[in-house]
Parts: structure tokens; C-alpha cells; sequence
């Protein structure tokens, strides 16, 4: 009797297992299926961009169960929802104080690279002026070029590109320069240091010499560094053998000759930086220009096209598109606000980006750009050269609609803003 009790007993315990195993497999399901359910949700709410970051986070969280996934997708477009603009808000004015405001605080500052060729490179206030005024050159034109594997983690391949970078005449690698009044040849002393330095040799500065037909060259028997020039009689005619202004002319013509090298790129100095591979630090390099040539220095052999960048923006513009001029726009302001230590959200960066970009070429924030656009007189005459706007407009015969911020607050009137936007008309009761 005791045995039958025990065998029911043991049935009915492992029916039991089978029903809680059947019941955690239907829970498991139903919250699999909650979960691509939130996030199908999700992906039909959220920038495909946000949504792929979201997946694959999610994807490498294994320490996250079911439920907490969901949670977080819930969240994820929670926060989105949340951060979006409200119909009627003037993102324009918020964009412009959450700019403005931090940028009272920044400095007049140049950062300075070192190396062997030093320059500095505007930062601050200035840079941003430069950005938002969309000048046409920087005040300090530079490069950052990013070098290909191969060439990136050796420092003798990397002067190697830097040395086809940088723009080289003989002015660079001269120590010093002699002539007699009277007489045609100019001795030419070069300074062997700079040659190593610039990767030119002495027949390369003959041959350059002989290009520019300024007269005969050969290089010197006595000293390997020594190059004469013997004027031709077109350059230095007999009645000019004794005139100084025509001897400074031709020093100077001299000293201009092309040797090597991208026009614009006064100098490039190599800067070194470190990549954690294998869980040890290595170095890796890249180059630093003075001056700018974004698509003469994209062909160098080298180079990394995807990642060289420039300050200046018209170039980008001119030889990547609009699109590329509108991303730099954004990162180098980005760069100025971080590197004087003030946080603004990037969605203000971006709109400031839209209006400089959105018609196909790029405007400034100013009266002969976006400002000096705009299709309300009173808007444009507020900004500056408010008579002449104002004189233009009536000789024009243009008519005020007084549709924007600015001209509605100038009359007035309540600007079609926040609840500005809403119209209210009450219809008196019939009867």
C-alpha cells in the first residue's frame, strides 16, 4: 500500500514540473514576444540611426534579461519623446541663447602645435566668428591628414608623406646668397640640414633652377652645397649691371623657385598619438599642415582620404559637397565650445548648421547672408543698415507681413509663436 502512495506521489511531483516548465516556457515566449513587439514599436518611432545603437547594445548585453530589454526600449523612446521639440517652440531663439550665452564666456585663445616647423592655431572666440561669419579663408589655415596603416605606425613613412605634402622653394633650403654689382652670377650656399629635412637634394634645386630659365646653372666643384647661377642677359641686360632694384628682383625671383611639393601648405609637422592594440600602447602618427589643400593632398599616396579633414569649410564644400561643409560646420564648432570647456546640446549646433547650408551653398549668420535673406523688411532693417534696408524696400514697393518674431514684436503684435500659434475666433450664439 505504501509503495502504490509513493508511485503516485512521484507522478504527480513530476506532472507538476512538467506544468511549471510548460508555464516559465509560455512566460519565456510571451516575453520574447513583448520584447520585439516594444521593439518594432520602437523602430517605427525612433531615427533609424538611434534605433540601430539601440539594437546593438541591447545585443551585447547578455547580462540583461527579457524584461529589463524592454524596459529599456520603453525608456529609449520615453526619452526621445520627451526631447523632441513641441509644436510652436522657437527653436530658432532657444539655438541662438543656448549659443550665445556660453560663448560671452570663451577666450581669445591660440592653441599652439610644436615641432620642429612651429605655428599656432586660432581657437575660441575668434574660430567660431570665423565659422558662423562663414569666412571664405581661416586666419589660421590647417590639415589634420590622417596617414593609411601602412604608413601611420612608421615615423619615417610618415615624413616621407609630409615631406610630398609640404610646399618647398629654394628659399627653404638657402643659407645664404652672394652677388657682385657688375658681375651676372649669384652664389648660391645651401644649407644641408634643411635639405635632409625637406628631402631635396642639390641636383633636384639645379634642375628646378634650369626650369625657371633665369640663366645658366651648375652646381659648384669645390663645395657639393654650392649651386651658381649665371644670369641671362634678358634678366640682368648690360645697362642694368649696376642697378641694386634689378639685383633685388632677380634675388627674389630666385628664391621663389619651385622645388617640391602642394601650394598652400606652407609647413607639416608630424604628430604622434597612441592606439591600445593587444592591451599595449603604440604609437601612431599623422601630420599637422600650415595651410590648406584638401584636394591636392587627398591624391598623396598615404594619405587616409576618409579621415583628412580641414578648417576651411568653403573647400570642404567645394570639393566634398555641401553635406560634408555642413558636418564640418557642426564638428568645428563642437571643437571650439568643448576646448573652452562649455557643454551645449549639439541639436542647437545642428539647426545653426541647416540654415547656413540647407540652400545648396553656404551663408553666413550675417547681413550679407542668412539675416540680410530674410523676407521681412522690418526683420532685416532690426539686424543692421536699418535706413538703407528700409530705403530699399520702399523703392522695391515690398510689403510687410509680419509673419516672422522679430517684425511681429517691433508692431506689436503677438508673434506666431508657442500659443501665438493658435488662432481663437468665438461665434456669438444664434437665438
Amino acid at each position: 500500500m505504501a509503495k502504490g502512495s509513493t508511485k503516485s506521489s512521484r507522478k504527480g511531483s513530476s506532472k507538476s514540473k512538467k506544468k511549471e516548465r510548460a508555464k516559465a516556457a509560455v512566460k519565456a515566449v510571451e516575453r520574447k514576444d513583448l520584447l520585439e513587439a516594444k521593439l518594432s514599436a520602437a523602430r517605427e518611432i525612433l531615427p533609424e540611426s538611434i534605433y540601430k545603437e539601440l539594437e546593438e547594445k541591447l545585443g551585447s548585453e547578455p547580462e540583461l534579461g527579457i524584461e529589463e530589454k524592454a524596459l529599456v526600449v520603453e525608456e529609449t523612446v520615453r526619452q526621445y519623446i520627451s526631447k523632441m521639440a513641441q509644436p510652436g517652440e522657437p527653436v530658432g531663439t532657444v539655438a541662438a541663447q543656448s549659443i550665445g550665452e556660453p560663448g560671452t564666456q570663451m577666450t581669445l585663445r591660440t592653441f599652439h602645435y610644436a615641432g620642429l616647423m612651429e605655428f599656432d592655431v586660432t581657437l575660441g572666440l575668434p574660430r567660431l566668428i570665423e565659422v558662423v561669419d562663414a569666412r571664405r579663408e581661416p586666419s589660421t589655415p590647417m590639415m589634420k591628414v590622417y596617414l593609411v596603416e601602412e604608413y601611420k605606425r612608421d615615423r619615417e613613412k610618415a615624413k616621407e608623406v609630409a615631406r610630398k605634402i609640404e610646399y618647398t622653394i629654394v628659399e627653404n633650403v638657402l643659407h645664404d646668397m652672394e652677388y657682385t654689382m657688375g658681375d651676372n652670377v649669384f652664389v648660391l650656399r645651401l644649407d644641408p640640414g634643411m635639405m635632409e629635412d625637406k628631402g631635396v637634394t642639390v641636383e633636384r634645386v639645379v634642375n628646378a633652377l634650369a626650369k625657371a630659365k633665369i640663366g645658366e646653372v651648375e652646381a659648384s666643384e669645390e663645395d657639393p652645397y654650392t649651386v651658381l647661377v649665371s644670369v641671362s642677359e634678358k634678366l640682368l641686360p648690360p645697362d642694368y649691371m649696376y642697378d641694386v632694384k634689378t639685383y633685388r628682383e632677380i634675388e627674389e625671383k630666385i628664391k621663389k623657385v619651385y622645388l617640391k611639393g602642394i601650394k598652400g601648405i606652407k609647413r607639416a609637422v608630424i604628430q604622434e598619438d597612441f592606439e591600445d592594440i593587444d592591451g599595449k600602447r603604440r604609437p601612431v602618427y599623422y601630420i599637422i599642415t600650415e595651410g590648406s589643400n584638401l584636394r591636392e593632398v587627398l591624391n598623396v599616396k598615404g594619405v587616409d582620404y576618409t579621415r583628412t579633414i580641414t578648417n576651411n569649410i568653403h573647400e570642404i564644400a567645394e570639393v566634398l559637397g555641401i553635406e560634408a561643409a555642413r558636418n564640418a560646420i557642426i564638428s568645428e564648432i563642437l571643437e571650439v565650445l568643448n576646448s573652452s570647456g562649455l557643454d551645449v546640446d549639439i541639436r542647437h549646433i545642428m539647426l545653426v548648421a541647416d540654415i547656413m547650408t540647407w540652400t545648396g551653398h553656404i551663408r553666413q549668420i550675417g547681413r550679407l547672408g542668412v539675416s540680410g535673406e530674410k523676407p521681412s523688411i522690418l526683420a532685416r532693417a532690426a539686424f543692421e543698415v536699418t535706413v538703407k534696408r528700409l530705403y530699399e524696400a520702399a523703392v522695391a514697393g515690398e510689403e510687410e507681413r509680419f509673419q516672422g518674431v522679430t517684425e511681429s514684436i517691433i508692431a506689436g503684435i503677438p508673434p506666431l509663436v508657442g500659443t501665438g500659434t493658435v488662432l481663437l475666433k468665438v461665434a456669438p450664439r444664434q437665438g
